[in-house]
């Protein structure tokens, strides 16, 4: 599935099954607090926490799913197109850290 392919996917959902957009104040909410839920995860995975029994079941791929889910609302109630928005991040990156992380003794 492309970036578009998604947003045109969640688009048709919202309108099917979801009546309409949360406002962009309540998503960023959502937003925040799915990303939370990755980061408890990754805390408890890969960090030092150890897993609390209401963590168990907790898959990392669907709580990612559910921030990207999040971000797509937000592109397409913004009218942001994600793969233009991508390409132009990617050349700005690009352009900038050329040589940045070549360089980066701590990442050797």
């Amino acid at each position: 599935m492309t970036i578009q392919e998604a947003q045109e996917s969640v688009d048709r959902w919202i309108k099917e099954y979801g009546v309409r957009y949360f406002n962009e104040l309540t998503n960023m909410a959502i937003l925040t607090e799915e990303v939370g839920e990755v980061a408890r995860i990754i805390a408890r995975k890969y960090g030092e926490q150890s897993f609390k029994e209401s963590d168990k079941g907790k898959d990392l791929a669907d709580e990612l799913a559910d921030v990207l889910w999040v971000l797509i609302c937000i592109a397409n109630q913004t009218g942001t197109d994600l793969t233009e928005a991508l390409k132009r991040n990617i050349e700005k990156k690009t352009l900038r850290d050329t040589q940045r992380h070549l360089q980066n003794e701590k990442l050797r």
